[in-house]
């Protein structure tokens, strides 16, 4: 029971990380500064869309460890690299 609760809180922490990058994406500009790469693939505003995008999959890898398929993933991604 307590490793679900932990996961459940991780997860929870996790998703609300993200969404706090979709949703004030402004302020993880100012922290952490633009993104040159993606100001150049991505256009004007690139970086603003790249924190969103990043938000976005934090949002998804949270939902994955609440609902503790973080496993079965990981053994879907990278399972054939070792037998």
């Amino acid at each position: 029971m307590g490793a679900f609760i932990g996961r459940v809180v991780i997860g929870l922490f996790i998703m609300t990380l993200g969404f706090s990058m979709v949703w004030k994406t402004d302020m993880y500009l100012r922290m952490l500064g633009p993104v040159y790469w993606a100001e150049k693939h991505l256009g004007g505003g690139g970086t603003r869309f790249f924190y969103k995008l990043l938000g976005t999959a934090i949002i998804i890898l949270g939902i994955i460890v609440v609902t503790d398929l973080f496993d079965n993933l990981m053994i879907w991604l990278v399972g054939g690299l070792f037998g």
